[in-house]
């Protein structure tokens, strides 16, 4: 896998980041991700990194820090970790994550404990989120597999992180016979002009309808901007925030989503699954839910803040999407968020709606832009999804049939 992982880690640096000379990259990653996380620093400096600073965390030590400390302790915030976030936004920076976490780390920690310390963290560095959905710097989200989160995916397999890996490496078009570098920017072009047809119909609501309960109208903020694979930042940096990405998304309008969503995949959220779990939504907001597992969870999440009933982003993936027809089950966002049509509690991204990045806070929520602390994606697409698109002179159009893009 030597060669794979070295592909993977250039094209971490030179697409995801597309790390600028002399810019500081910033890594956040978990001692599980050692060898992956070397490799990006080499590509990092060789890229023309000024500095390459690494900000290690271990999931054993983070779970032990929810059993051990106290409701009063995880409520507070040290300074050293604002001011950290805070020079991240002063600087030429670029920031690389790469995630590994079991999906169910922390399911036998008390809800409260980590409703309350993310709330308290969310509160204090609140302007490094606002930040970075500005795009005011290049940022993307890579994975390697942790052996916990390879064994909840492909459980009592001896070979469970080797197969794991591929699996990344394939949703990332990472290959043994291709360049990485060009298939990605051929992908992200594609992805691109599938962002054009939406954005030339200029549709005002969205109608989703399946036969797994799913009805839902979903309106959209007018001048909204749909987008996916390659972003740029205010600098002008070309990046891609997510390797792997199949998605078409946009901004929803905060009052004008109507009906109920039913979930398809689980939702890992703060250390624990959501199984099987549903939302109801009335002018905007969530006002009924459900769920066979997690249900705690589900409710915490929904009460993480007034913006977390609502939702801040509706996108668009073909249920052929790669990651889709691999039919692996990652019990990761970033992936499976690529296998389904999704939505998202919470903030919105400025940049979905024409010259968001150059407003206030107060101009976006004025255009219909939901205000949150949070982002959190949930999949909801189907082999049997149906979406009609409504436009602004009220034109219907089919958009989806059988679960697939047909525009």
């Amino acid at each position: 896998m030597s060669n794979l992982l070295e592909k993977y880690a250039e094209l971490a640096v030179k697409i995801g980041a597309n790390v600028q000379k002399d810019q500081i990259v910033f890594i956040n990653s978990t001692v599980d991700c050692a060898e992956l996380t070397r490799l990006i620093v080499k590509k990092a400096y060789n890229a023309g990194a000024k500095s390459v600073i690494v900000n290690w965390a271990d999931d054993a030590v983070t779970k032990m820090g929810y059993q051990y400390r106290s409701l009063e302790t995880l409520s507070e915030v040290p300074d050293f970790l604002v001011e950290r976030v805070k020079y991240i936004t002063e600087v030429d920076s670029c920031v690389i994550s790469i995630v590994s976490g079991s999906p169910d780390l922390l399911k036998d920690i008390d809800p409260m404990k980590l409703q309350k310390a993310n709330q308290a963290m969310s509160a204090k560095v609140d302007f490094y989120r606002t930040f970075m959905m500005k795009n005011s710097a290049q940022w993307t989200i890579v994975a390697y597999p942790s052996k916990e989160w390879a064994n909840k995916v492909f459980p009592n397999d001896k070979k469970s992180e080797e197969k794991l890996l591929k699996a990344i490496l394939d949703g990332s078009r990472v290959k043994e016979t291709n360049d990485p570098i060009k298939a990605w920017k051929e992908h992200i072009a594609a992805l691109a002009k599938n962002n054009k047809t939406l954005n030339d119909y200029n549709f005002r609501k969205l109608n989703f309808k399946n036969s797994l309960g799913t009805e839902l109208e979903v309106g959209l903020v007018e001048g909204h901007i749909w987008a996916g694979g390659g972003e740029k930042s205010i600098k002008g940096h070309d990046f891609a925030p997510n390797i792997p990405t199949e998605e078409a998304f946009t901004m929803p309008s905060k009052f004008m989503t109507q009906g109920k969503v039913v979930s398809t995949k689980p939702l890992s959220y703060n250390g624990n699954l959501i199984v099987d779990f549903f939302l109801e939504f009335k002018d905007g907001k969530v006002v009924n839910f459900g769920a066979k597992e997690g249900l705690e969870t589900l409710k915490n999440l929904l009460e993480f803040d007034e913006g977390a009933k609502y939702i801040g982003e509706v996108a668009l993936i073909s249920h052929n999407s790669p990651i889709s027809q691999s039919n692996v089950l990652f019990y990761n966002t970033l992936f499976d968020e690529n296998a389904s049509c999704h939505l998202a509690l919470g903030a919105a991204y400025p940049m979905n709606i024409k010259n968001g990045t150059m407003m206030s806070q107060d101009e976006l929520i004025k255009k219909g832009y939901n205000a949150s602390k949070t982002h959190v994606d949930f999949m909801f697409g189907s082999a049997c999804m149906e979406i009609m698109g409504t436009t602004s002179d009220g034109e219907k159009v089919q958009i989806f049939k059988n679960g697939n893009f047909i525009l």
